[in-house]
């Protein structure tokens, strides 16, 4: 690799969130993807991109993440059935920020009103900007990347968004993009004026990985 290609490729890493190089599709290359790939992808090999700058970054989840995202999205529903506010998606539930900026939260919540005529949506990446997103860390997850991913939320129109740590136990509930609280196992946080009522006791959600026979 030349001087030249290596400095773009360094500032792409850095621009992203300098996050491993490993997780940066190159085909197509860097800079030309669309939204039309991260469908394609997902639907041919079952791999899960998101679009930033016209780079396909891919979702970084694994097994611990996958299991605390999924409880997080089976109590918003159990919520969502008695309260008929919208909908909530998962990881694979890609939605189109602005622009070409794809993201897929480990969970989303939706409220009615921001559906296009009040319909869940048919394309497969919508337009559409979440009420609440959470995204569950992982290794791979740089302070950088989720800085980033912060900003575009907000800046989208996103209003409340939870960052779950399980290396630490801690969740960090941001109600805009510098406004910011850690709590930590003894505490219960709640869906705010988004999700009212809606209550998740942090150590409940982390002994789930406590689990024994």
């Amino acid at each position: 690799m030349n001087i030249a290609l290596a400095s773009t490729w360094e500032e792409r890493l850095h621009d992203l969130g300098n996050i491993p190089a490993s997780r940066i599709r190159t085909n197509p290359a860097p800079g030309t993807a669309t939204v039309d790939d991260v469908t394609r992808l997902r639907d041919t090999e079952r791999r899960l991109y998101e679009l930033v700058d016209g780079t396909l970054v891919e979702k970084s989840n694994v097994w611990q993440e996958s299991l605390l995202a999924g409880a997080l999205i089976h109590w918003v529903n159990n919520y969502l059935d008695v309260h008929r506010l919208g909908v909530a998606t998962g990881p694979d539930g890609m939605t189109r920020l602005f622009g070409d900026t794809v993201r897929g939260p480990d969970v989303a919540f939706v409220a009615w009103d921001r559906m296009p005529n009040g319909q869940i949506p048919t394309d497969p990446i919508p337009d559409l900007v979440p009420n609440f997103v959470i995204e569950v860390l992982s290794p791979s997850n740089t302070y950088a990347e989720m800085s980033r991913k912060r900003r575009e939320y907000f800046h989208a129109g996103v209003e409340l968004l939870w960052m779950v740590d399980h290396r630490n136990r801690t969740v960090t509930v941001f109600r805009s993009a510098q406004d910011a609280t850690v709590y930590s196992e003894d505490k219960t946080i709640d869906g705010g004026h988004v999700l009212p009522g809606w209550q998740v006791n942090i150590a409940e959600l982390f002994r789930r990985l406590d689990r024994k026979p």
